[in-house]
Order: C-alpha cells, then structure tokens, then sequence
C-alpha cells in the first residue's frame, strides 16, 4: 500500500531541528528527509577528516547544494562542538534565524582503530569530546528552549559494535566507550526532560558510509534507508523516550534497558541471595539472566 505523505507533512510544519555530521552520509540524508518533511533545518559539519582531525568550511556549503530545499527552509554551520562555546553558538544561530528549536539530532562522530596497549590520551579525548561533551552541552543550550515546543526531540547517536560484544573490534575501546555513553545520557536526558515533554531516543544505524569499519561496506546498506527511523523519533508521532532504534538494510528494530520483574531498587533484585564466593560460583548458571550457561 503506497503511504500519504501528504497528512504527515504537516508534523514538521514549523518545526526547527539541528542535525550534526550533516555534510555526508546519514547526516546529510537525515537533513534531506526533515527537508522533505516541511521542516527548518540548521546542518552543522565542521569538515574533519575520517580520523576526527581537520577542517574544511566549505564541505557542509557544497553539501547543502546537493540538497532539494526550499528557500529559506536550510541554513549550515561550520563550527568546533568538542567545547561547550561552539555548541551554545550553534544553538544560538538556529534561534536567532529561526525564533525557536524543536529537534536536534547529535549524528556528528567519527570512527579510528587503536589497540588498547596503544591507547593515547588525545586519541580518547577526541572520542570523548565529540561523543560525550558534545551531546551535553548541545542539550544544555537547547534545553530552555525545546521546554517551549509542543513536541521536542532529542535523538542521539550509538552502535551495535558498543552495545553488542559479538560485533565489537579490537582497537575500538574509545569508540565503544563514546557511543555507550550516549546511552547513559539518553537515559538520564529522558527522565529529566519527563514534566517538559522532551523526549529522547537513540539512533544505532548501520549503513555505508566514509565511517564503515575496516573492510569494505556493503553495497546495499544505504544512509537513506536509515533515516525514516530517525524522522519518526523527531516526530510527534512517536511517544517514547529512552529507546534504541537499530537501522539496517531498511529494517528497524527498537530495543532499551528493562529491569526485571519484581525488582525494588535498590534492596532487592528479586534474584538468587549468595553469601560467599562459592555460592556465586555455584549459583552462576542461573544467576546468568540471560540463560547461557556456556
């Protein structure tokens, strides 16, 4: 049954969103499909390289050439986010064009292989800055003003190769850890932004893109397959806070932590009481919750 876009369209009818690490890939796919939507657009990009290093101004204005956008609909921003000053400056350049900000979607990350017996301190605070400060401080200069919008979205950004030990890779400790926290702050953002409405969601996507790991990516796993998932977190449509959508090969499958039943935190987990390491040890195979006792 061929879908109306017609009805939808009006969910983004003066809506304002912020997409980072638009100027390619998922990002840019992500501001097309708001575009399409009926909505405003600030696309941020500050040009790096594929180790995170660099800038190139003029990436995201080449980019929003590309784009199908009517006048007015899509302005770019080419600035640092690993220090809080950059952010409120994106922030405030959405509001001061826009007069208000209903969606932000943190995309910008990048993707580099270290070992951990190699691991620098640099190399960690550059996955640290863009994973971890950014979303912060982006959510701390956007936070007054998506408390005034009838429908605010926060959609943040993690991976399967963090959340899933059989995907993981050596050399990707500061990636994983960067994405997982994005996790903690989606978690900790929803239930703070419960009395204004704010919703919070993350995004794990897999698709080909200048970020794929070391081999080469699929052919068919396209950017624009994952982004109706995203346009459905940053819409009214969806209502639920503190969940992972997971995006690959234009299928879609949401998941988030639950505890489990019976629990009363925090005294009691409602599970197998052990005084002594011989009793955890003997006790192993079911205190596994998950049932695998290999």
């Amino acid at each position: 049954m061929k879908q109306d876009h017609t009805t939808h369209t009006e969910l983004f009818k003066d809506k304002v969103a912020i997409v980072t690490g638009a100027a390619q890939g998922l990002g840019l796919a992500y501001v097309q499909a708001l575009l399409d939507r009926g909505a405003y657009v600030v696309s941020s990009d500050l040009g790096t390289d594929r180790s995170g290093a660099g800038e190139n101004h003029n990436l995201i204005a080449q980019a929003a050439q590309s784009l199908q956008a009517n006048k007015g609909q899509l302005i770019t921003h080419s600035g640092r986010l690993d220090q809080e000053a950059g952010c409120k400056e994106l922030i405030d350049l959405a509001i001061s064009h826009f007069g208000a900000l209903d969606i932000l979607i943190h995309n910008a990350g990048w993707v580099s292989y270290q070992p951990i017996d190699k691991q620098e301190n640099d190399f960690l605070e550059r996955s640290l800055s863009i994973n971890v400060h950014a979303p912060v401080w982006l959510s701390k200069h956007a936070w007054g003003h998506l408390k005034q919008s009838s429908s605010p979205r926060i959609i943040l950004n993690t991976s399967d190769r963090a959340m899933y030990e059989q995907y993981a890779q050596p050399g990707l400790v500061a990636y994983a850890a960067g994405k997982m926290a994005q996790l903690g702050i989606m978690n900790a953002l929803s239930m703070e932004g419960k009395t204004h409405g704010i919703l919070v969601n993350a995004i794990s996507p897999v698709a080909q893109t200048r970020m794929w790991g070391i081999t080469e990516a699929p052919e068919d796993l396209k950017p624009e397959w994952v982004a109706p998932g995203v346009v459905y977190l940053a819409s009214p449509l969806c209502q639920d806070s503190g969940i992972i959508l997971r995006a690959s090969n234009g299928q879609f499958t949401a998941t988030r932590f639950t505890e489990n039943p019976d629990v009363v935190y925090p005294r009691d987990l409602a599970r197998i009481k052990c005084a002594s390491l011989e009793d955890v040890a003997h006790h192993w195979s079911s205190i596994k919750e998950w049932g695998d006792a290999s």
